[in-house]
């Protein structure tokens, strides 16, 4: 994803706490007594997540290498600071209070990305092996169970943070429901390679699970941890879940009709790897007949799909106006976004309005693709 420089000063703004806090994550199990006394035999179960993190190589050497985006722990500190950050927001620390949140959202995601992989058979991520294809589906498992434990116990440092045992509940409570929902989300993705009939009603369902669930997640934390006005923190959750679900049907896009310079990757290379996104579920569902048929015998053959088979595709679609949908429903859901965020009470402090600037600064990234 090719970041607009407004955004990526955004994205970037944060990287380092949010690193630090995840890496004191793994420093404090390492100094655990029950792993220090087995510390030789499991460095390399460790080292498997410190190398899907992109921090050491296939041979635990310590490297840099891309963290990803952190978008979503991002998004869980500019929602803390819109939400007015605890009064806190003058303190020259006003972050701590926030960061081990934010690590736990960021240790959930990649747990998934682990799991993700191996379902996926996708032999490479962020431009190096997945963790699965060096060291085996099993290990690839397991490595994925143990960073969702070291999420949920990242969270818990937010007492150590001072924040209240009932606040520090209530975002177990926020995390572990939307951790389910990731999990149903999946399932139904899952499910969907095995049927003919995929509604675009069911595939929003399923990517407002598997996709934006954790959005509107680390929203709402972000946001309990900076306010207990009930209303502020719905109204980020619904920023979070509106942008997580524009943020996929951009990619959607993309993925169809993005060019190979704006994408890096191949040109409808959703097309050519048959993937069910929107585009194509659209076009099934308003197709003429004739058209559908057409669709379905290509989607459903075994062999690679050829150049003039893509171009039939989007043929297809041209027809049944499935471009035009496709933005349509992307300008919907980053309206929905803005509304939400218009609804957010304004703070008194520089800090707040950077972050609400922010985070419109993300919704006019997602609607460049509806343009």
């Amino acid at each position: 994803m090719t970041l607009s420089p407004t955004l990526y000063a955004t994205l970037t703004r944060y990287q380092q706490r949010i690193s630090d806090a995840l890496k004191a994550s793994f420093e404090r199990i390492a100094a655990d007594p029950a792993t220090v006394q087995s510390a030789n035999d499991l460095a390399p179960y460790y080292g498997q997540m410190r190398y899907h993190l992109g921090w050491v190589d296939a041979s635990f050497t310590p490297t840099s290498s891309n963290p990803g985006k952190l978008l979503r722990p991002t998004l869980l500190l500019l929602a803390y600071e819109a939400a007015g950050a605890w009064g806190l927001s003058n303190e020259q620390d006003y972050l701590e209070r926030a960061l081990p949140a934010a690590a736990s959202v960021e240790l959930t995601h990649n747990f998934t990305l682990i799991h993700d992989d191996i379902v996926d058979g996708d032999k490479e991520r962020r431009h190096r092996r997945t963790l699965w294809s060096i060291w085996g589906a099993s290990h690839g498992i397991n490595s994925g169970d143990g960073m969702f434990a070291l999420s949920r116990l990242a969270l818990w440092d937010v007492l150590e943070k001072g924040v209240e045992g009932e606040i520090a509940a209530r975002l177990g409570r926020v995390l572990d429901r939307s951790c389910l929902t990731l999990a149903e989300g999946q399932y139904l993705d899952m499910s969907f390679e095995d049927q003919t009939e995929v509604s675009t009603a069911m595939y929003i369902d399923m990517i407002q699970r598997k996709t934006a669930a954790l959005m509107a997640c680390a929203a709402e934390m972000g946001a309990m941890l900076g306010t207990r006005d009930q209303a502020t923190i719905e109204s980020l959750r619904t920023f979070g879940e509106a942008i997580g679900l524009a943020f996929q049907v951009r990619d959607d896009l993309l993925g169809v009709w993005a060019t190979t310079a704006e994408l890096g990757k191949t040109e409808a290379g959703d097309i050519y790897r048959r993937k069910k996104s929107l585009p194509i579920l659209h076009a099934l569902e308003q197709a003429s007949a004739e058209d559908r048929a057409r669709l379905q015998q290509i989607y459903q053959q075994q062999e690679p799909l050829s150049t003039e088979q893509v171009r039939t595709v989007l043929e297809c679609m041209e027809r049944t106006g499935t471009r035009a949908y496709c933005r349509t429903f992307l300008s919907q859901y980053c309206q929905r976004a803005y509304k939400a965020l218009a609804q957010v009470p304004r703070q008194n402090n520089p800090v707040a309005q950077r972050a609400l600037d922010d985070m419109e600064v993300m919704v006019r990234f997602v609607e460049e693709a509806a343009h």
